[in-house]
């Protein structure tokens, strides 16, 4: 097996409604860098119809080892949505921490989410 050239991983991640049974389109995402107690906002992006984003949240070079947290807008999701949320939500912004060990690895965070529940996996 030969070895890949560095920074040849990618981060990506998507979204989908399981009460509705389909995809979160137009959530919000935050991407944020963990270093300590500091989170770096990386970026923001937003779901397309698809309930996925339209370009790698990171790729190449730009995915760095270290620990990253997805934030994911869920309770104005289900609002927009007309889900009648309690006020305040029982899910609001649904943070996901995780580490990148390889940069040469392909890392999906997906989310499922309901009003009341949400899931999560190291996808493909």
């Amino acid at each position: 097996m030969s070895a890949q050239p560095l920074g040849t991983g990618r981060l990506t991640t998507h979204v989908l409604d399981t009460a509705r049974g389909c995809p979160a389109a137009g959530m919000v995402i935050e991407l944020m860098r963990i270093e300590g107690l500091d989170h770096h906002l990386v970026k923001t992006v937003r779901t397309n119809d698809d309930g996925r984003v339209d370009a790698p949240l990171l790729s190449g070079s730009e995915l760095a080892k270290g620990v990253y947290e997805l934030v994911f807008h869920a309770g104005d999701y289900l609002r927009y949505a007309g889900d009648p949320l309690p006020d305040p939500a029982f899910l609001d912004a649904i943070p996901i921490r995780f580490g990148v060990a390889d940069t040469n690895a392909h890392y999906h965070v997906p989310l499922l989410i309901s009003a009341y529940s949400y899931s999560t996996y190291r996808g493909s």
